[in-house]
């Protein structure tokens, strides 16, 4: 058994899948063991990780003090301290927050900058509450130079999950082409069709590139 995360394959180490897939594709032991960054001589940090989210449960565990952390066997001050920290530090990020409001396909544009001059397609869902305020948003998927698999699935677990009454769909063309193509028409008659089952409506479904975005609704597309 791997006592820490250096020990583990490198594909499979938290960090190396943070950096390469984004926070969103990561479960909550492997964030918390990103903090923690080292088990013990008995237990690899994955499965520490794991103990203290039973244990303190994930409503408990943002709330539990210096006090109770540090005696969980394994943790100590030092940890029990940066633990305590971070989720202060997303606390005070989180209650002054501004909620960005999507109304024009230009909004989801402007809020994927860092997707405009990627090699490789990102689909990404914007999780909208009833104004059309966004709850979260995922990378849904990362695919090919022109090419990205996304199941209806991975688009609204997380929809029914966050309470979602819309979402909108985006993802770039490296191409830099603004035309959908054929498979792009197909993905989004399907995740129309699942969302209509599940009562939840999807708005639009942007295309963006460096230049410029192309939204599916203005095109009558969908």
């Amino acid at each position: 058994m791997c006592k820490d995360i250096m020990d583990m394959e490198k594909l499979d180490r938290p960090r190396e899948k943070l950096m390469r897939y984004g926070p969103e594709k990561l479960s909550d032991n492997e964030l918390l063991a990103i903090l923690l960054r080292t088990g013990t001589k008995d237990r690899n940090v994955l499965d520490m990780a794991g103990d203290i989210l039973t244990v303190f449960r994930k409503e408990n565990l943002t709330n539990a003090g210096f006090e109770s952390l540090k005696d969980h066997p394994g943790l100590g001050p030092v940890k029990a301290c940066e633990i305590v920290a971070a989720f202060e530090l997303g606390k005070r990020f989180f209650t002054g927050k501004k909620t960005s409001i999507y109304l024009k396909p230009r909004d989801v544009w402007e809020e994927l900058r860092d997707l405009r001059e990627h090699k490789k397609e990102h689909f990404v869902t914007f999780y909208l509450d009833t104004r059309n305020q966004e709850i979260k948003r995922d990378i849904v998927s990362i695919g090919t130079l022109n090419y990205n698999l996304v199941h209806p699935r991975e688009v609204f677990e997380p929809a029914v999950r966050n309470l979602a009454a819309g979402i909108i769909l985006a993802h770039n063309h490296p191409s830099g082409c603004l035309e959908p193509s054929d498979e792009d028409l197909s993905l989004t008659k399907r995740l129309v069709q699942a969302g209509k089952l599940l009562g939840i409506e999807v708005l639009d479904h942007v295309i963006v590139t460096k230049e410029g975005f192309a939204s599916f609704k203005q095109k009558n597309l969908m």
